[in-house]
C-alpha cells in the first residue's frame, strides 16, 4: 500500500511516481505547473522534490 505524501491534495508516492516517469519535470516549480498535484502548501516539498530527483536519475540510466 502506497504512502500519502501530500495531505492537502491526498498524492501518493505511487501515483507521484508514475507521474514523474511518464512526465519529465525537473523541479518543484514545473510540477506546479504542469499539474494540480501541488498547491504549493509546502508540507510535502522534502519528498516531492527528492521524488523529483529519483525520477531524473531513473531517466537517466534508463537512457544510458
Amino acid at each position: 500500500m502506497s504512502e500519502i505524501i501530500c495531505l492537502c491534495n491526498e498524492v501518493h508516492e505511487a501515483d507521484l511516481r508514475a507521474y514523474l516517469d511518464a512526465n519529465p519535470v525537473n523541479s518543484i516549480d514545473e510540477l506546479r505547473e504542469q499539474a494540480s498535484i501541488c498547491n504549493k502548501c509546502m508540507q510535502c516539498q522534502d519528498l516531492v522534490e527528492g521524488e523529483i530527483y529519483l525520477a531524473r536519475l531513473r531517466r537517466q540510466q534508463a537512457g544510458s
